[in-house]
């Protein structure tokens, strides 16, 4: 066989490896795109059942410790918020956390009470633990200024989580629960401060 025809042939049979193996690196992702985290149906929606933790500029772990970002993901101003959720997913409204808090709270006949099945059985304040009931698990991860030089708050009291809706030009609407509430309340915050951030499936 001719020297330069098998040379091409290796090459080819080389090319499409390397094709072969770059495609399987864009493509062959067995988290279907949720980023490898947990996630639950909640009615018909899609939630991750657990924050954030993606490490970008305009995010800090609680304390700047990465232990907490490890347990109550990381903390993120409202602009990154806005960016960040993988692809297939996007912050969800006031509308989307309205939804949810409705769904539970019509499956449980009462008002005022999804706290206490959204939020995890571990973690919060003073016996204040939900039910956890549709595998939400959310945990109370406490709120960061936005020089997060240290003045870091409440951890183990409140969870509040950015929602996409502005309130304002300098605030947006978050969702925010309490250790010593069953409720989940409305929040309207400067969209400086850092919280913490659940992804909706789009």
């Amino acid at each position: 066989m001719d020297f330069y025809r098998l040379r091409w042939q290796i090459e080819s049979v080389l090319r499409l490896v390397v094709f072969v193996a770059l495609a399987c690196t864009f493509s062959c992702s067995s988290d279907d795109g949720d980023g490898g985290y947990k996630t639950v149906k909640i009615g018909d929606q899609v939630w991750m059942a657990e924050n954030l933790n993606y490490n970008v500029a305009g995010s800090v772990c609680y304390d700047n410790d990465l232990a907490n970002c490890n347990r109550y993901g990381r903390l993120y101003n409202w602009k990154t918020a806005m960016s960040i959720c993988p692809s297939g997913w996007h912050l969800p409204s006031d509308a989307d956390w309205e939804k949810l808090i409705n769904y539970v709270e019509n499956k449980n006949g009462c008002f005022g009470c999804a706290g206490k099945y959204l939020k995890a059985t571990s973690d919060w304040n003073e016996d204040g633990n939900g039910q956890d009931t549709y595998g939400f698990s959310a945990l109370p991860g406490g709120i960061g200024n936005s020089d997060s030089n240290g003045n870091f708050r409440d951890i183990g009291e409140y969870g509040v989580w950015w929602s996409s809706s502005e309130c304002y030009e300098y605030n947006a609407y978050g969702r925010l629960m309490y250790y010593d509430y069953d409720y989940a309340f409305y929040d309207v915050g400067d969209k400086e401060i850092l919280l913490s951030v659940r992804c909706l499936q789009d």
